[in-house]
């Protein structure tokens, strides 16, 4: 009767360890990102996981974990399992400005996450309303010079590439500007039409359809070369001032440390073959994204690239976050 138990014991948490690894492999594979749903990066989000359904075969869905600047998305990915099924999309400033500006961090950029692919640079431009005095940059810096007072220049964050480059950019011309921050790209836009705010900077995905119904006027765009959504704004570079050069940021995709070698390798090819997909191009490119779908690897280059580069002026900034 004994080895009768035995047997049927030992069979019992056979079947009970088979139905757990189903469960864990029938588990759907979880788009993490740090903001609410209707944005650029949720819209990014939604595409891959469709295509990433029919290449992986499997059930993948976007989960959004909005707050403390996408800090609570990254903190739930890097406590996940690293098993491949928790993915955080997210972008680069967190892992390349964050370690510089915030007194504590729980999560260390390079040891807790491994990059999958560079998903998309995210262009940013400068804009003011459509009713203001100045139609130009050039002009901008002439009208404010004369009313320094009127130096306030709105923006959705402290902290990032945007703020650091419009610090550069009050130095470059001798007047103060002075951010105020919105919770998103729609109060921003919404005070720049209503001339709440003389100017302001953020993603162009959250002032392109206003720029082309006259409802506000895009000065100038980041980054060294022109946007083909605007061929005819000159770049901030092109109006005299190199101070957003580096200002654009970028989406990639990471997973925990951890993760298993060919796991990775198998997300990345899904990624990167997701970002060639015309369907998933074509998509990206009306949210006013540049989809560039390249590998892991590069993700770690470019922001050992940023690091260098903003270091000297985050650190001459003396900014810190208080967040």
């Amino acid at each position: 009767m004994a080895s009768f138990l035995k047997t049927l014991l030992l069979g019992a948490s056979i079947a009970l360890a088979g139905a757990v690894a189903h469960a864990d492999s029938a588990a759907p594979i979880r788009l993490i990102i740090g903001f609410p749903p209707g944005g650029a990066l949720d819209g990014l989000a939604r595409s891959l996981a469709e295509d990433l359904r029919t290449t992986l075969k499997e059930p993948v869905l976007v989960e959004n974990r909005p707050g403390a600047s996408t800090r609570i998305s990254i903190e739930a990915v890097k406590t996940a399992k690293p098993d491949g099924r928790t993915i955080l999309l997210g972008a680069t400033p967190p892992f390349v400005l964050f370690p510089m500006t915030y007194a504590r961090l729980n999560y260390d950029v390079d040891k807790d996450f491994v990059p999958l692919a560079h998903l998309a640079n995210v262009p940013s431009v400068i804009s003011a309303g459509a009713n203001q005095p100045f139609k130009t940059l050039a002009e901008y810096v002439a009208w404010v010079r004369k009313n320094p007072s009127g130096g306030s220049v709105g923006l959705t964050n402290l902290g990032g590439g945007l703020h650091f480059s419009l610090l550069q950019l009050s130095k470059a011309i001798g007047v103060p500007l002075t951010p105020v921050t919105y919770r998103g790209g729609a109060p921003l836009a919404t005070d720049i039409i209503g001339d709440h705010v003389p100017l302001g900077a953020d993603a162009l995905a959250s002032q392109l359809e206003l720029h082309r119904a006259g409802k506000l006027r895009i000065l100038g765009v980041a980054g060294t070369k022109r946007l083909s959504w605007l061929p005819d704004v000159p770049t901030i570079k092109e109006s005299g001032y190199d101070a957003f050069d580096r200002a654009n940021a970028a989406y990639a995709a990471f997973v925990p440390a951890g993760t298993p070698k060919d796991v990775v390798a198998k997300l990345e090819s899904a990624f990167l073959s997701a970002m060639r997909s015309p369907q998933v191009r074509a998509q990206v490119d009306r949210m006013g994204l540049e989809p560039t779908g390249q590998p892991g690897a590069e993700v770690t280059r470019i922001m050992a690239s940023d690091r260098a580069y903003w270091r000297p002026i985050v650190e001459a900034s003396g900014f810190k976050s208080e967040d």
